[in-house]
């Protein structure tokens, strides 16, 4: 067989696969696969932008801790959609934020959006994070690198409940440090830097409010050590984590089999459909 017949056959096999995943999408998870437009793309760091997309009718419920899949338009190399936790959800303009981590062709890609440029999204995918039902619980959100996304839209689902929470966010150096002012707006914020130039010295789970302070609930999202090691914390300390993983994902749901995660009393699941939030009693972490 020629070289272009067997390319002709793969994006055959390819497209079928990306027809067969929107059928799903649409008919088997009920999601949504709509139009946004770009309102705004700011650099916030040479590695980070923060894409606000928005449509004219009002966005469906979508929880904290949920993400979407971004179809990246006129990349050639960027054939599957890009999964990217939902940062905040703007209700009066009917906006979606998403801190995108500029890694590879089709986060770039998507980086270089301009203000008008429609982008397609599937939302709202994955289960979010389980919020307390007693508003007099305290609870702490620690988010480190791109992982702190997920927190700002939780930080305020939690405020409107009722509940102020503190925030403790990691980060390499003062500069890598995300939308401190945003978060503030819902409660306490603390810093942790591994060079010292913001907040305290060293990594999240050495911040002195840990042992000054008492905590009901943790919520925590970034690199896995560091989750890890949050995960620890909660447990010698009893209190009830969620933590919300960044296994590579590709379809989003749970066909590719990609993001695979063991389960104590579970099994193999994927994370994409039946995360990414987890309790960490469900995990298998040697923790």
């Amino acid at each position: 067989m020629c070289k272009n017949s067997i390319k002709r056959k793969s994006k055959q096999v390819l497209n079928a696969y990306l027809c067969a995943q929107e059928f799903i999408y649409l008919f088997i998870m009920r999601k949504y696969i709509q139009d946004f437009r770009v309102t705004d793309c700011t650099r916030l760091h040479a590695n980070y932008v923060l894409l606000k997309l928005a449509q004219d009718t009002p966005l469906p419920k979508i929880l904290p801790g949920q993400f979407a899949e971004i179809r990246v338009e006129n990349s050639p190399a960027t054939l599957l959609r890009r999964p990217i936790s939902i940062n905040y959800v703007d209700r009066e303009r009917n906006e979606l934020w998403f801190l995108i981590q500029l890694v590879g062709e089709g986060t770039r890609h998507l980086g270089d959006a301009k203000k008008g440029d429609i982008i397609n999204v599937v939302y709202p995918l994955g289960n979010g994070f389980t919020l307390p039902s007693d508003n007099s619980k305290n609870v702490i959100l620690i988010g480190g690198g791109v992982g702190t996304a997920p927190m700002l839209y939780l930080g305020e689902q939690l405020k409107l409940k009722g509940i102020t929470p503190t925030f403790l966010l990691g980060a390499r150096s003062a500069k890598d440090l995300l939308q401190l002012e945003d978060f503030a707006r819902y409660g306490k914020v603390y810093t942790t830097t591994e060079d010292g130039s913001h907040g305290e010295k060293g990594y999240v789970t050495q911040h002195s409010i840990l042992s000054t302070q008492s905590f009901d609930m943790i919520y925590t999202c970034g690199p896995k050590p560091m989750m890890m090691a949050v995960a620890k914390y909660a447990k010698a300390k009893n209190i009830e984590c969620e933590v919300s993983l960044e296994n590579h994902m590709a379809c989003g749901v749970g066909a590719c089999l990609c993001c695979v995660e063991n389960l104590k009393d579970e099994g193999n699941v994927c994370v994409c459909k039946e995360g990414p939030v987890f309790n960490i009693k469900r995990l298998l972490w040697q923790i």
